[in-house]
């Protein structure tokens, strides 16, 4: 790590992410692709271009409905973690007292942001800024979700000689709800299961893990 540009060791974290997203949603437009046009062969359909493609519900709707499932998981849990606690968790505050992160903002603190010294309303929202915008994050992706549904079930629908909806018709559709609900129980699942097995498990120099010798109900890091 000390021999990596500054600008790289300061920022891999989010570089090698970013890298693991672009990639993995280059793979699945790729094999979504694939998949499009031999369901459009066996129908008796002309294949589309990849450009076509990216503007089809069937790419739209597999990646909103993935987003939407990932924003609303960070944001319920960082709502949750506010008030919610687990006893021996890295991922909880402690049981009794507060957390640095509870006390309330000084605009004369060195480096404080902005929207702190600014102060009145616009320290207000920059409390809860993150929360917000995870959660807007999720109401952006579930509206994509939900007209880019309805583009694939209509396209589906009309292969079969059956109507098409429209957006709002689609939300009252077992469909759409079916493809959000597997993927929001997955998520609370992958919470549940972090927030428990951190209390037994180490992973050393994670912070997402308590010290290796930190004793099992010791809650946070």
């Amino acid at each position: 790590m000390r021999f990596m540009p500054k600008f790289v060791r300061n920022h891999s974290l989010t570089i090698v992410v970013v890298a693991l997203f672009a990639m993995s949603i280059a793979g699945q437009t790729l094999t979504g692709w694939s998949v499009y046009n031999d369901d459009q062969r066996e129908h008796g359909a002309d294949a589309v271009a990849l450009p076509e493609y990216l503007t089809t519900g069937h790419f739209g709707e597999a990646v909103f409905e993935n987003w939407e499932s990932e924003f609303l998981q960070m944001g319920l849990f960082v709502l949750l973690t506010v008030a919610l606690r687990q006893k021996g968790s890295p991922e909880s505050k402690p049981i009794d007292g507060e957390e640095e992160v509870d006390r309330q903002p000084d605009p004369d603190r060195p480096g404080a942001p902005w929207p702190v010294r600014a102060g009145g309303l616009i320290s207000k929202i920059y409390e809860r800024s993150l929360s917000i915008a995870l959660i807007s994050f999720f109401i952006i992706s579930f509206g994509l979700h939900v007209i880019t549904g309805a583009a694939a079930y209509s396209e589906e629908q009309q292969a079969h000689g059956e109507p098409s909806v429209t957006a709002i018709e689609y939300v009252a559709t077992p469909q759409l709800w079916f493809e959000s609900l597997q993927n929001w129980q997955s998520e609370f699942l992958s919470i549940a299961a972090l927030v428990v097995l951190s209390i037994f498990l180490r992973q050393r120099g994670s912070p997402e893990s308590k010290p290796v010798d930190a004793p099992l109900w010791e809650t946070g890091n």
